[in-house]
């Protein structure tokens, strides 16, 4: 409405910078706990709504910082933002920060044009699945396991139980059908500029420059001035973020502040926030 009545007013009183709708997305990806805020769909879906729903703007933003995660998560945020812009009919434009690997790449190629620095890393298209095995320690310690289960695979890869060759194949014929769905998500959009090479897809990363030379990015460039470039030097970068909540928390984070609950998983959130923290020193930061 607003919109509309500018339009009736005099130039002098008019404001005809174009505005851009700016959504960040940082983080690991995967849900979020007490002690851990992550990307996932529910963060995020609301900001992109609204960004991609500002009518006047030409295009829609996105800042993508994050070492990956879940896979399902990844691809659902992909998702929406392809979505959104087909229904909006918005050019979207992802510019990279310190890290768009794994599951954070997954996300970049959500974007019609991918813009790094020379130093941003990109890439890691590949599956991985971590974890460890306490096998000896738990009868040193004189802990004795006890495990009942209806399924006699119910507790495959049990970390106090030794590895059986048969359940390693199985997980790994599960990561090879994740890998595959990744790969055809990034040949689906970047087909036609990306580089005839071996390590593409081998869970290789690369810096922001190489990057471009692998088709993986487009080219180096930061907001601003990409907005002006393209839109003119008037252009407006608007960020956009969740909603606050109570007590100034981001809606969507999945917290409840009960007593009971907030210490449900504690110890589990202090795990998953150690290993958040490797997956950004994987990368060097």
């Amino acid at each position: 409405m607003l919109s509309t009545f500018r339009r009736f007013l005099p130039r002098p009183f008019r404001s005809d910078k174009p505005v851009v709708p700016v959504v960040r997305l940082q983080g690991a990806i995967g849900t979020s706990g007490p002690l851990r805020s992550m990307l996932s769909l529910a963060t995020v879906s609301q900001p992109l709504e609204k960004a991609f729903s500002m009518k006047q703007a030409p295009a829609v933003a996105l800042i993508v910082n994050s070492p990956g995660g879940s896979p399902v998560q990844s691809r659902l945020i992909f998702k929406r933002i392809r979505d959104l812009a087909k229904e909006n009919e918005k050019d979207v434009l992802v510019f990279v920060e310190d890290v768009a690997a794994s599951g954070g790449y997954m996300i970049a190629v959500a974007g019609d044009e991918i813009f790094v620095d020379p130093s941003s890393i990109v890439g890691s298209i590949g599956v991985v699945a971590a974890g460890f095995g306490f096998t000896d320690m738990i009868g040193k310690i004189g802990v004795e396991r006890r495990v009942y289960t209806a399924g006699e695979k119910k507790v495959i890869l049990d970390p106090f139980q030794p590895e059986v060759p048969e359940d390693i194949e199985y997980l790994k014929g599960l990561q090879q059908e994740i890998h595959e769905t990744f790969i055809d998500l990034v040949k689906s959009r970047r087909a036609d500029v990306l580089a005839d090479d071996p390590d593409l897809f081998s869970g290789k990363f690369w810096t922001g420059r190489t990057g471009i030379q692998l088709g993986l990015a487009d080219a180096v460039g930061d907001l601003r001035a990409v907005l002006k470039e393209r839109y003119g030097d008037k252009a407006e970068p608007r960020l956009i973020s969740a909603p606050r909540g109570l007590f100034g928390r981001k809606a969507g984070t999945g917290v409840n502040l009960s007593g009971q609950r907030l210490t449900e998983g504690l110890g589990e959130d202090l795990m998953s926030a150690v290993e958040n923290r490797a997956l950004w020193m994987r990368y060097g930061l």
